[in-house]
C-alpha cells in the first residue's frame, strides 16, 4: 500500500488497482498513459522482468477495454546494460502492443542516451508503423535536429521541456531559454509532422501556443499531463474537447519519482508538507 503521501503522484503498486483508476480517468474524459515505476538497472533479469510485466500489463488494457497506453524508460528495460538488451526487450514490448492494439511510449532519459533511444524507436516503428511514440526534450541543444531525423519516421512524438540536470554546453539552462525552444518546436511540429503530437506540459502559455498552432495549420494533437499535477485544468480542457492523457505511474519504486515531483514544482513540495504534518 502507498503512504498518503504519495497518492497524489502514484495511482497503486499493483496493476489491477491501476486499472481501476485508469477507469476512473476515462470516466472523467482522459486516456492514461500506464508506466511501471523502475529505472537504471544493470541486471538483466530485472530489465527483462520488467519487460515481461509490461508485456502483461498490455494484454490487460486490452482485455479490459480500457483507453489507455504504455510509457517505458529506457534505463529500466536494459539501456545501462547495453543498447542490444534495451533495443530487444523494446521491440518486444512493441510488437505486444502492436498484437493488442496498444500505443507504446517510450521516454526519454539523460543526453548519454538520447542516440540509442531514438535509433531502437526508430527501428520499432518501421516495423510497427504509428503503434509507437518517443518524448524529445526541448532543452536539449540537438532537438532541433532530432526533430528534423523523425519528420519521415512513422512514430509520434511527445515534446517536453526535460527535467534532467544536462551540461550547459549541451543544453540551455535558463527558463526563458527553454520556453523559446518549446515553442519553436511546437511549431516545427505543427507545420511539418502529420504522425501524431503530444504537448508533454502542464505551463498554460505552452499550451495556449499550441492550441493556437493547432488553429492555424489544423494539426491534431494531444495534451499530456502528469498523475496529481493540475488535475483540474486536466479535466477542464477534456470537457472542453480537447484530447488529455494523464501519465500514470504505478509501482512499488514510487520514492524516487515522488520526490522528484516535490523537487519540480513548489505546489508539489507544499502538498507533500501538508501531508507530513496533516494539515
Amino acid at each position: 500500500m502507498l503512504p498518503p503521501i504519495a497518492n497524489q503522484f502514484v495511482a497503486g503498486t499493483t496493476a489491477s488497482g491501476t486499472l481501476d483508476y485508469v477507469s476512473d480517468c476515462n470516466s472523467d474524459g482522459m486516456g492514461a498513459i500506464v508506466n511501471l515505476l523502475g529505472e537504471h538497472y544493470d541486471d538483466p533479469e530485472r530489465a527483462a522482468a520488467d519487460t515481461d510485466t509490461y508485456c502483461q500489463l498490455v494484454s490487460e488494457l486490452a482485455a479490459h477495454d480500457i483507453d489507455g497506453c504504455i510509457s517505458v524508460k529506457p534505463s529500466q528495460i536494459g539501456i545501462d546494460i547495453s543498447p542490444d538488451v534495451f533495443e530487444s526487450n523494446f521491440t518486444r514490448i512493441v510488437e505486444t502492443g502492436a498484437n493488442h492494439d496498444v500505443f507504446v511510449w517510450c521516454d526519454m532519459e539523460d543526453h548519454t542516451t538520447t542516440d540509442t533511444t531514438l535509433e531502437a524507436v526508430e527501428a520499432a516503428a518501421q516495423d510497427n508503423p504509428h503503434g509507437v511514440g518517443i518524448a524529445i526534450q526541448a532543452n536539449l541543444k540537438r532537438t532541433d535536429e532530432d526533430l528534423q531525423r523523425l519528420v519521415d519516421v512513422p512514430a509520434a512524438v511527445r515534446l517536453v521541456k526535460g527535467a534532467y540536470d544536462e551540461p550547459t554546453t549541451i543544453a540551455y539552462e535558463s527558463k526563458a531559454a527553454v520556453n523559446e525552444a518549446y515553442k519553436r518546436h511546437l511549431e516545427f511540429l505543427f507545420r511539418e509532422f502529420d504522425q501524431g503530437i503530444a504537448v508533454g506540459s502542464h505551463d498554460p502559455e505552452m499550451l495556449e501556443t499550441a492550441t493556437d498552432l493547432h488553429e492555424e495549420y489544423g494539426t491534431p494533437f494531444e495534451i499530456q499531463m502528469l498523475m496529481g499535477v493540475r488535475e483540474d485544468a486536466q479535466r477542464e480542457l477534456a470537457s472542453e474537447g480537447y484530447e488529455v492523457n494523464q501519465y500514470v505511474p504505478y509501482g512499488d519504486k514510487w520514492i524516487q519519482y515522488f520526490y522528484r515531483r516535490v523537487r519540480e514544482r513548489k505546489e508539489n513540495a507544499l502538498f507533500a508538507l501538508r501531508a507530513i504534518i496533516g494539515i
